[in-house]
């Protein structure tokens, strides 16, 4: 067990060769993107010199896990969604898929703050969309108003075909306005933190649009015909007894043929006669010196890439300095359990409209077994949405009066708390605002016009762990492809 931020592997087991000034490919990021590159790579080419390099002091980007005073503290993701399967994969290829497990079934709810009042989510949730009905009626979150809308969505001629349209636009003229205010932007803000008026829905839930058009209607389409039972091995949200980093200590562990550099960035890539040289800084270093490559990935956010890649390629560096990023912070607090109130759920989101400076709030310790001593309760508080005020510039103790407010607020919790962890994320998540798909359509084409050179990360395609993943390994399959080697099984 380990704390976030510290590197659990000796410096032998860190760099595990000497620097090279010449690689077959070069991946830049060790998130778990590059990571997931890097493994792919290995496994599927093993005679590839591969070399990884991280600026900062510890792998695996945002996913990290602190044990301390017998609490498991996520300083990112919590969990991963396993119906996109390649954080599955990834988990059984490295051998620990067998220690996934779910969230804790004793307390299946979660709540919506509206009104200043928690409102349980009613049952039968498609993603984001209301199925039962039945369910939909007994809800207190919804007007009986609001809630024939939705019943009487089937009966909504769909909009012909045309553009890409907001999220926001999207289900205000399906299901509603108090449907969307309510319950789907609120859910959809957990994932993106963003303004769902700005969000393409062609580019976070492209199936939507898809349901209407075949379907003729979003309930006809997801009800008709029925969804087939799940037939996965995997609960629908995974984690690990131990935390997520679990996952990045995993692949970490086995990289055993990949050169690895920590504490190690690079300012720039050029071309070179055969390949790309980057300009590699590490901390001892007086001044940069040149890496060799044949083929490099490049995982690191869309603002980090463009100064990057400003010499080499420079319509992709303005392509990529157009693609807007959210900030946001976590704040953790432990309580004494016999001094707070009865929580029975994995937490609650806040809807934009209800106007607080917190995002959501989840309810750590009853969602994930042995997240905290007996006796004693961990919470996590979501700070920061797209569009507003940067968060990660408030004083810790700014955050920390935001967070323990919202749980006095909506939870009645009013005693300090016994431990509490900020974790701020500059720039941390992607929006995929309108005209997303043509940006990325864009890079993509502008990328084959440099043969060797590829990007990943959740930029792209999606911004969670499986499709990180996905992305990393995309990326690799394409310097194979490019070398004629075939995956290796």
């Amino acid at each position: 067990m380990h704390k976030a931020g510290h590197n659990p592997y000796p410096p032998s087991d860190v760099t595990r060769s000497k620097a090279t000034s010449t690689s077959d490919v070069l991946i830049i990021g060790g998130g778990i993107t590059g990571l997931a590159a890097a493994h792919y790579l290995q496994r599927h080419a093993p005679t590839l010199n591969v070399t990884i390099v991280e600026g900062a002091s510890q792998w695996g980007g945002k996913i990290g896990t602190e044990h301390t005073k017998d609490f498991i503290i996520e300083s990112g993701p919590d969990c991963f969604l396993t119906r996109k399967p390649r954080g599955i994969a990834l988990c059984e290829s490295l051998g620990i898929a067998n220690q996934l497990v779910g969230r804790d079934p004793k307390h299946a709810k979660t709540f919506v703050l509206r009104h200043h009042k928690l409102h349980r989510l009613p049952a039968g949730l498609s993603g984001m969309i209301p199925t039962d009905l039945k369910a939909l009626t007994e809800s207190t979150l919804l007007s009986e108003a609001a809630i024939r809308h939705v019943t009487d969505e089937p009966n909504l001629a769909p909009k012909p075909a045309s553009g890409d349209e907001s999220i926001a636009d999207f289900i205000t003229r399906r299901l509603g306005v108090e449907a969307f205010e309510n319950l789907v932007e609120p859910l959809m803000g957990g994932i993106y933190a963003g303004q769902a008026a700005q969000l393409s829905l062609a580019a976070t839930f492209p199936h939507l649009r898809q349901l209407e058009m075949k379907h003729g209607s979003l309930l006809n389409g997801l009800r008709n015909p029925p969804l087939p039972p799940p037939t996965s091995d995997y609960p629908p949200f995974a984690s690990f007894p131990n935390g997520m980093q679990t996952l990045v200590d995993a692949v970490v562990s086995q990289l055993n043929r990949t050169t690895m550099h920590l504490n190690t960035r690079v300012s720039r890539i050029t071309k070179d006669a055969d390949g790309y040289q980057a300009q590699v800084i590490v901390p001892s270093a007086k001044q940069p010196s040149p890496l060799h490559a044949k083929s490099v990935i490049v995982t690191t956010p869309a603002f980090v890439s463009s100064q990057l890649l400003k010499e080499l390629a420079p319509t992709i560096a303005e392509t990529l300095s157009t693609i807007p990023y959210a900030s946001s912070a976590l704040v953790s607090l432990a309580f004494d359990e016999s001094t707070l109130p009865e929580l029975d759920g994995y937490g609650y989101v806040i809807p934009k409209v209800e106007e607080r400076e917190a995002l959501a709030c989840t309810w750590t310790s009853r969602k994930w077994c042995q997240r905290a001593p007996k006796g004693k309760v961990l919470l996590r508080v979501y700070i920061g949405r797209y569009g507003q005020e940067d968060v990660t510039r408030y004083s810790n103790v700014r955050l920390l009066d935001i967070a323990q407010r919202e749980l006095q607020e909506t939870l009645g919790i009013k005693e300090k708390p016994t431990l509490h962890r900020i974790i701020r994320y500059a720039k941390g998540i992607p929006q995929y605002n309108m005209g997303h798909l043509d940006r990325i359509t864009a890079l993509e084409t502008s990328l084959s016009q440099h043969p060797g050179l590829h990007m990943a990360g959740a930029m792209f395609h999606g911004v969670g762990i499986p499709d990180c993943i996905a992305s990393g390994e995309s990326a690799a399959t394409a310097v194979l492809r490019m070398r004629n080697e075939s995956p290796s099984h």
